[in-house]
């Protein structure tokens, strides 16, 4: 009999082994098909103990059922369900369709499996050692699902359209040849990616990757520490949330929840830089208790990000930078003992609308994070924090910000620019402490005041003059515009006319550095 009529009539091939026969009846059943001993250490596919002829399949085989296999039995639907089989050869379904249900458990494959431009309903391999898989523009109208499994030459799923989820919770996966573990770049996932747990050993790349929903790194270690990236996903547009915060072990029903208080819990950890730039995300980045260890050229970019919410609470990377560049936030969550120190933080054109800050985050702390970010002095970072506090009803706070700002601003000036900014300082903080102004004008008056108590000077005109007044003379020449007609109706000589002359210039110089202060505000107005 031949193939064609054995296909036809679902009789068994002639040159399948015992195994591969038992397989063709359970495909056309519908039933799993398990050749596992029971032996936990025996069936672990990673373990590398030998499975010998008994529990091997050929990979040719497995490609006639899913492309070209019998037809079921009456009343059942195929399916290829496989639990501890080793396929050996090179599993090719590249450009065919594959309409059979696909789910395997336990297995191994001794070659790469080759799907590029396949069709699938939903395909499931769980807990199997695969060498590589290659899966470049695939198709599924449902899941693909891969968790625990181990790869050792890597993913590629470049351009591929996943109808539903893609699970990749605690899979290991090492790098190809270009030292990437997963290329993704432009992959489509229609609602969740969930990669929780996840052991990347090479370049995560999701370059203009999109997903429907919310993509999972909760608990995922990215381990690539030599390369410039461990994860590199520009131009990511997640509809929801990214998560790169815990999660919890030991549980499946912890899968994409917050794990609960005395939860065991594994944190999102990076060895190496993230690129999310220009990424677009729906509800928010979440970065809660992340670690990221970083070298002194690696960096966590956040470039031209936009995000409802960025939640910056992981630790504080000793080393490296984080860029904010030009970044649009509505919410910052964050944490004083999260950013990097001075020369480890960007953020020229960062954008935020408000500011919740976790814990203390004093505005002298938060003056600092500022300031490290701008190496050399640039007032946007200052007026944008002074904006946000004026919003949040915080006007004392935002003045001291704006006064920061002009402080840091002299360090830059001339030194003639500088003294007169030392002086506007010393005198109204600028203007932002106007009260200051009525104190050193009582201060000169009542020293004026006492001063000119010690002496009567002789009028200038003795037919008629006022009496003499210390505080209304003392006054006089403090008031550079409003005259009280005291100054010119008395002769001063000597030291006094040297003290008048000082509270001529002192009250103009207040009268100046007020109007500098006043002018400052209104134009903030």
């Amino acid at each position: 009999m031949t193939e064609v009529a054995a296909l036809s009539t679902g009789d068994l091939p002639e040159d399948l082994t015992a195994t591969e026969a038992g397989m063709w009846q359970a495909f056309r059943n519908g039933s799993v098909y398990d050749l596992s001993s029971g032996d936990r250490g025996v069936d672990d596919p990673h373990s590398g103990h030998p499975w010998g002829a008994g529990r091997s399949v050929r990979a040719r085989v497995v490609a006639w059922l899913l492309l070209d296999g019998p037809p079921a039995l009456t009343g059942r639907v195929a399916a290829l369900k496989l639990v501890g089989v080793r396929i050996t050869g090179v599993l090719a379904l590249a450009g065919g369709t594959v309409t059979p249900y696909l789910e395997l458990h336990d297995c191994r494959f001794d070659q790469e499996v080759r799907l590029p431009e396949a069709r699938f309903t939903t395909l499931r391999l769980v807990n199997c050692s695969v060498p590589r898989l290659e899966a470049a523009r695939v198709q599924t109208e449902g899941d693909l699902h891969l968790p625990r499994c181990r790869f050792r030459y890597g993913i590629r799923l470049t351009d591929a359209h996943i109808g539903t989820d893609l699970l990749l919770n605690q899979a290991v996966v090492h790098h190809d040849r270009s030292g990437r573990s997963i290329s993704a770049d432009g992959v489509s996932v229609g609602q969740d990616l969930q990669a929780e747990l996840l052991e990347s050993h090479g370049e995560l790349r999701l370059r203009g990757a999109k997903v429907g929903v919310s993509l999972s790194l909760r608990g995922a270690r990215l381990i690539n520490p030599r390369a410039r990236f461990a994860l590199n996903a520009p131009q990511l547009t997640v509809e929801r949330s990214l998560y790169l915060t815990p999660a919890g072990v030991g549980s499946p029903l912890l899968s994409g929840a917050t794990p609960a208080r005395g939860t065991r819990i594994q944190r999102f950890e990076c060895q190496g830089g993230i690129r999310l730039d220009d990424g677009r995300f729906g509800d928010a980045v979440d970065l809660e208790r992340a670690r990221l260890t970083l070298t002194d050229d690696q960096e966590l970019s956040l470039r031209r990000v936009q995000t409802p919410e960025l939640r910056f609470l992981g630790d504080r990377p000793q080393r490296g930078r984080v860029v904010l560049s030009g970044a649009r936030i509505v919410t910052l969550v964050d944490r004083a003992g999260s950013w990097p120190g001075p020369g480890g933080l960007q953020m020229g054109g960062f954008a935020y609308e408000s500011l919740v800050p976790r814990g203390p985050f004093p505005l002298d702390r938060r003056l600092e994070w500022v300031a490290a970010a701008t190496a050399e002095y640039h007032p946007e970072p200052y007026e944008r924090l002074a904006g946000v506090l004026r919003g949040a009803g915080e006007d004392e706070d935002a003045r001291e910000v704006l006064l920061a700002k002009q402080r840091r601003r002299r360090e830059t000036l001339p030194l003639a620019a500088k003294l007169w900014g030392y002086a506007q300082d010393w005198t109204v903080a600028y203007g932002y402490r106007p009260g200051r102004a009525a104190v050193w004008m009582a201060v000169l008056w009542a020293a004026g005041t006492l001063a000119f108590t010690h002496t009567t000077p002789a009028p200038m005109d003795r037919g008629g003059h006022p009496s003499w007044s210390p505080s209304l003379f003392a006054l006089d020449l403090l008031l550079p515009v409003i005259d009280l007609g005291q100054v010119d109706e008395w002769q001063l000589h000597g030291g006094w006319q040297w003290l008048a002359a000082s509270m001529i210039l002192l009250g103009w110089v207040l009268a100046t550095t007020v109007a500098a202060g006043a002018t400052r505000l209104l134009r903030r107005g």
